[in-house]
């Protein structure tokens, strides 16, 4: 049996350690290799975190490992509130990696601030998003990822443990959990609604499971691949629509994990997202142009109606 190791009690990083190095099984038939430590990319200005230092992370019985990914670049504003919300967790097998685009404002003095409890960190120049998330998911090692971007974060310190309570960590491919909409100032826009049961059309028009709020397992990107590096804004919707025709388990748990705030890549780039949402479909084939733009229309036009009643 692996000797466990808690360096801190006070964060859900440093309680579950273990000085054992994992044994990787890549598998011919993966669509990527799993690897410990990432290949030096271009400009890099910084690598650290536990796993530089020898420590480890592995999953325990009914306790999966769950490892919570950030990409972020010149995010000083909010990534230590997004951190924060991350290490302070009651479930305490967290493992946390953070991707930096090779920021230069003071983000990377953040992320060595806190490197004490962070798993692996890279600062380093990248593709975009998805080539970042692609980074974090060759190097996770948790049974489930889910991606907290900065300015995001969960939402209260126990909604990781009460979302894991309410799924089914041993066999649902997916956990899907609601979100709090936030401005910049951290008020709520919005909680959003979970239906009782999962419905693969909703996926047809609008990305019904945002990435903040769901557990994505591991064997899912072995399937079916990482990220599409062509996509600028949508790649968590694409991901999901690869495997639309053969969908698989999704549990829905009616509790709110994460905070999503509103100062995204695409905020304010409807038009954008529109046409890349038009090309995923098509790509993958699974709904027609005409489909998609009726319903962009129609959202416009109840988007006017509210206005119009507010000015009213």
């Amino acid at each position: 049996m692996t000797e466990m190791i808690c360096v801190d009690q006070n964060y859900s990083t440093t309680r579950l350690l273990t000085r054992k190095q994992p044994n990787i099984k890549n598998r011919p038939e993966n669509k990527f290799q799993t690897v410990l430590l990432l290949p030096e990319g271009e400009g890099r200005q910084g690598e650290g975190g536990l796993r530089t230092q020898g420590y480890f992370k592995t999953s325990q019985t009914n306790r999966p490992l769950i490892t919570v990914v950030t990409v972020v670049f010149n995010g000083e504003k909010f990534l230590e509130e997004t951190i924060q919300s991350v290490i302070n967790q009651t479930y305490d097998n967290v493992e946390y990696i953070i991707i930096d685009g090779s920021s230069t404002d003071g983000t990377l003095d953040i992320i060595r601030k806190y490197e004490h409890v962070i798993d692996y960190w890279v600062s380093e120049k990248d593709g975009g998003i998805s080539d970042a998330f692609n980074k974090a998911v060759v190097c996770a090692l948790g049974r489930y990822i889910n991606f907290q971007g900065d300015g995001d974060g969960f939402y209260e310190d126990d909604s990781l443990a009460r979302v894991l309570d309410g799924g089914n960590a041993d066999h649902s491919v997916l956990i899907s959990a609601k979100i709090q909409r936030i401005n910049l100032d951290g008020s709520q826009l919005y909680i959003s609604k979970q239906d009782n049961k999962f419905r693969k059309r909703t996926l047809l028009h609008r990305m019904s499971m945002p990435h903040q709020g769901l557990l994505t397992h591991m064997n899912f990107f072995k399937k079916y691949g990482l990220f599409d590096t062509d996509n600028i804004y949508c790649m968590d919707y694409e991901h999901l629509l690869r495997a639309y025709n053969d969908f698989p388990e999704v549990t829905l748990v009616d509790q709110v994990l994460s905070k999503w705030r509103a100062d995204g890549l695409g905020n304010g780039k409807a038009n954008l997202i529109l046409a890349e949402y038009n090309k995923i479909k098509n790509n993958n084939k699974v709904a027609p142009s005409l489909y998609l733009y009726a319903i962009y229309c129609w959202s416009l036009f109840k988007n006017k109606i509210k206005k119009v009643l507010r000015l009213g």
